[in-house]
């Protein structure tokens, strides 16, 4: 079927929910469609001439909608005008208290939910246009007192700082013409596109520009989220599934539609492979609590390689304390890579399963796991992929790795807080019990006997993070709005620069150095306390991660309890870079 689209959403969320979808059964329990309009809307949102070289942005402005996104959710009548003497919802297109993005106009055609009459009796929200008590940064291309790393080349194959777009990969923007976004320029990237969609980016901190490298934490949220979890409350909150009423069939269907998004963008097969979570924390303690409850005893393995996240470590400790089973650990090489003959030798006949990052969160080690899946297997082994530091830097493929288990967070990937996703194959979820029971996840209750419904709803008891899904469906359509191989080229390379450029510190000294890696750098500074570091820092403007990192093992292999982490993501640029390497040498420079 095709997925409806929703008045006030986002635009570009809407264009997504126009569009073929895949489908799970709970989609049956959602009305159809009602008859699409193919006519299209041209009070579409328009931008100032973007830099040359740079194109008009994927993501940046209004989507060309059809007509029938503006009809309202399926069945729904539009709203009337708005109640005399009141004032319809404020434009959205700004954070409260803040400037213009530099180099862009402000956004237009968001000024009221289309179709959502304003509330009789309510006042008008107020103005969304800045957070309040923050200033507008100035452009990043000129930051105050701080100056391009002395002696820093660029390195080969790495764009320049200031960043340059090759012309090739980039249509040229005409500056005269007026752009519809993102138009046909869906696909292009480069960290400019990306930028102008998060109104944080361009906030001052400590009276500074904001220079986020706390990405290892959690991502920031482009606009179309944020106002797509706000469209979502403004037009169409209800719970979902089993509802009779119009708005309860809206909900579900977006929550479906957020599924399927979910199984599109992992490579899943199926959208009733995939089940909502918190978290991938939440995801792990699910499969230990019912697929490890069920599969591992005593003398069984669980290998667990040195460098994982404490979310993938203890849920096994604890299963194995109960179960009598142990917990294996891998070791490390001295670069930060997996030890792949120790694991060879550590695989055996007692190993149920494998719990293996896909990207370390200290180290950045990106572990060839195709690889080792396929050796887990021969020994019976199941494989649990923890890919929260993963999904948003290099494309995944839950089929190609044959991942028994796969899973992320939201918050990771420019999504909420608050929502994730486990892909299982269909025949581990079908063998799986429920872990929480309640509301939702059955078929039918009575005193003397319950039956529970298929899976991934038997997973998902209570009433779900509904707006969360939203919301990830929003970052996932923002995300394909670029090429997902070209943001992991531009991180690779940016990497590469900011490897050189750190080097230039003296005293600073990168933990591992794993050939394959994702952008982020643990480090520490001779003479300075990390904490003592990250505050330094934090004066500047510059948000780093200073601790253990919830990795002490990892860490441990260097003999360290704690570090700094500068982190990275598509929209970091090689200026930001220059003001890290500036900051840490005053600070080492200072008396």
């Amino acid at each position: 079927m095709t997925t409806p689209e929703f008045t006030g959403l986002a635009a570009p969320l809407s264009a997504l929910l126009g569009k073929e979808a895949k489908t799970g059964a709970a989609d049956a329990a959602a009305a159809p469609a009602t008859g699409t309009n193919t006519a299209v809307r041209t009070d579409t949102a328009t931008s100032t001439a973007p830099a040359p070289g740079t194109g008009a942005a994927p993501g940046a402005g209004a989507t060309v909608v059809p007509a029938a996104a503006m009809a309202g959710l399926p069945g729904m009548q539009p709203a009337p005008s708005a109640v005399p003497g009141t004032s319809a919802v404020p434009d959205a297109g700004a954070v409260p208290g803040m400037s213009p993005v530099p180099g862009t106009s402000a956004l237009t055609g968001t000024s009221a939910v289309p179709g959502v009459g304003t509330v009789p009796g309510m006042q008008a929200v107020p103005g969304m246009q800045a957070v309040p008590g923050l200033e507008a940064a100035p452009s990043m291309g000129t930051v105050p007192g701080v100056e391009t790393v002395p002696g820093m080349e660029t390195v080969p194959g790495t764009p320049s700082s200031p960043l340059q777009t090759p012309a090739a990969a980039v249509p040229t923007a005409n500056p005269t013409t007026t752009q519809h976004l993102p138009g046909a320029q869906r696909g292009a990237f480069s960290p400019e596109m990306a930028r102008r969609d998060f109104p944080i980016l361009h906030r001052l901190v400590n009276g500074r520009p904001l220079v986020w490298l706390d990405n290892g934490a959690t991502t920031q949220k482009p606009r179309q989220v944020i106002e797509a979890v706000a469209a979502f409350y403004g037009s169409a909150n209800s719970n979902i599934h089993r509802g009779a009423h119009t708005m309860a069939r809206d909900a579900t269907a977006l929550y479906e539609a957020g599924r399927a998004a979910v199984a599109d963008f992992l490579g899943a097969p199926s959208p009733e492979e995939i089940v909502f979570v918190r978290g991938t924390t939440e995801a792990i303690n699910l499969v230990a609590e019912t697929w490890g409850r069920a599969n591992i005893g005593p003398g069984d393995d669980i290998l667990v390689p040195v460098l994982e996240h404490h979310s993938d470590i203890v849920p096994w400790q604890q299963l194995a304390a109960e179960t009598h089973a142990r917990v294996v650990p891998v070791p490390l090489l001295p670069d930060g890579q997996i030890d792949q003959f120790a694991y060879a030798d550590l695989l055996s006949s007692r190993t149920r399963l494998v719990a293996v990052s896909h990207a370390s969160n200290v180290l950045g080690t990106v572990p060839p796991v195709a690889e080792m899946t396929a050796l887990a297997h021969r020994y019976g082994a199941k494989v649990l992929v923890d890919g929260a530091q993963a999904v948003a830097h290099f494309p995944v493929d839950v089929q190609a790795m044959d991942a028994d288990f796969y899973a992320f967070s939201g918050h990771k990937l420019f999504a909420p807080t608050g929502i994730g996703a486990l892909y299982a194959k269909p025949e581990l979820l079908a063998s799986m019990v429920p872990w929480q029971g309640g509301g939702n996840m059955i078929e039918s209750v009575s005193f003397d006997r319950t039956t529970f419904a298929p899976a991934p709803h038997r997973f998902e008891a209570g009433t779900g993070h509904i707006s969360g899904v939203v919301g990830l469906l929003a970052a996932l359509d923002w995300l394909s709005s670029f090429d997902h191989e070209a943001i992991a080229k531009y991180e690779a390379d940016l990497l590469a620069y900011a490897r050189q450029a750190l080097a230039m510190v003296p005293g600073l000294e990168v933990l591992g150095d794993a050939p394959d890696r994702i952008a982020v750098l643990a480090f520490t500074l001779a003479g300075h306390d990390p904490t003592a570091v990250a505050q330094s820092l934090d004066l500047e403007g510059i948000a780093v991660r200073s601790g253990h990192h919830c990795a002490q093992p990892a860490l441990a292999h260097y003999g360290l309890d704690s570090a700094v982490r500068a982190s990275l993501a598509l929209y970091n640029t090689p200026e930001e870079v220059d003001q890290l390497v500036a900051s840490l040498l005053r600070l080492q420079q200072s008396p």
